[in-house]
């Protein structure tokens, strides 16, 4: 759209590098402020599960009306996308979800959490983020794509592939989700600039979903549509910064720059900056067996928390919902299995 009204200057993909460098970078100072995690939402040793679940489900209503509004005017335009298959790989989605939400309770938290404090100075989330970059990519394009190939081979014909195909069933979904994250911000009281920068978040996968299908989208020579995400997005910006010659970055690369630096800046701004590195032999463990499970099952699932959670789930796609209940099962599940002897380890 932008592209035949416009004239730019410059290729489609470079235009949606610097969308994706201008969403991530709002993306990382909400997400620094208000500490957005799925994880501390549903992790039993965390003392703010409430206000953060409220956050997070703000985000997610947020996401799924702004989503089927844009997609209503057409500003949206998905319906070739793998989450809107109708062909569901069950077995990876659940097993890679499981095996996320287990990464993420052993790293104590998400990708987007870990990325963002990264950037902060937290040395052990930037360890996590390179080794989960790696196996990301070797379950892609490397030694690992035959696991990911066997168990993508279980599949199951459905119907429909989102919920928003059903007769009212956007509508219904959407007031799900608002009276949800109304009822959390009610009993659990976070704060109201939390919740409004949730809003921000959820507006961020919307407006990436836009930009790659409709207003920077290239008929001659289409590029993938892709929204807000860490899976593929850190494993494309690995192989960049490894051959950048060969593969140029685009809207993913973009993303995870502009996160990087927004939340650099914001934490800066706040007098936020601190290291943090590892303190035992046991704990590198940990953390590293907890990269591999989110590399690994960020993959099988088709996303993370924000890829499938949010970016996916606010198409009301069946294989990014079934992705993000699995994922919270994972964590649940996890989290009550090391909460007798876990010791509280800052994040």
């Amino acid at each position: 759209m932008l592209l035949e009204t416009y004239d730019w200057g410059l290729e489609a993909r470079t235009l949606q590098l610097l969308f994706g460098l201008g969403l991530g970078l709002v993306f990382g100072v909400a997400a620094q402020i208000s500490r957005f995690c799925l994880r501390r939402a549903v992790a039993v040793d965390s003392e703010d599960r409430g206000s953060a679940g409220a956050v997070w489900l703000t985000a997610l209503a947020t996401a799924i009306l702004g989503f089927q509004l844009a997609s209503a005017y057409g500003f949206i335009a998905i319906e070739d996308h793998r989450f809107l298959a109708t062909d569901l790989a069950v077995l990876a989605i659940v097993i890679g979800g499981i095996a996320f939400g287990a990464g993420m309770v052993l790293t104590r938290g998400c990708v987007s959490r870990l990325t963002v404090l990264s950037a902060t100075g937290n040395m052990r989330a930037a360890t996590v983020l390179i080794i989960f970059a790696i196996t990301a990519h070797a379950m892609l394009k490397g030694v690992l794509s035959p696991v990911r190939t066997a168990l993508g081979s279980v599949t199951i014909d459905l119907p429909f592939a989102s919920v928003a195909e059903l007769s009212g069933g956007a509508a219904l979904s959407g007031a799900v989700a608002v009276i949800a994250a109304a009822w959390l911000i009610q009993r659990f009281r976070p704060s109201w600039h939390h919740v409004a920068l949730g809003v921000v978040i959820g507006l961020v996968p919307v407006l990436g979903w836009a930009t790659t299908s409709v207003l920077l989208f290239d008929e001659f020579d289409p590029l993938a549509i892709q929204s807000a995400a860490f899976t593929l997005p850190w494993s494309d910006t690995l192989f960049w910064v490894i051959a950048s010659t060969a593969v140029p970055a685009g809207f993913g690369t973009g993303f995870i720059g502009g996160i990087l630096f927004g939340s650099f800046a914001s934490a800066a701004l706040r007098g936020e900056l601190q290291t943090a590195s590892f303190e035992s032999a046991a704990q590198t463990g940990r953390y590293a067996l907890g990269a591999v499970l989110m590399g690994f099952g960020g993959v099988l699932a088709g996303g993370c928390t924000l890829g499938a959670g949010l970016s996916g789930s606010a198409s009301l796609s069946i294989a990014a919902l079934v992705a993000l209940v699995s994922i919270i099962a994972g964590a649940w599940a996890t989290s009550r299995a090391l909460s007798p002897n876990a010791v509280a380890v800052p994040a």
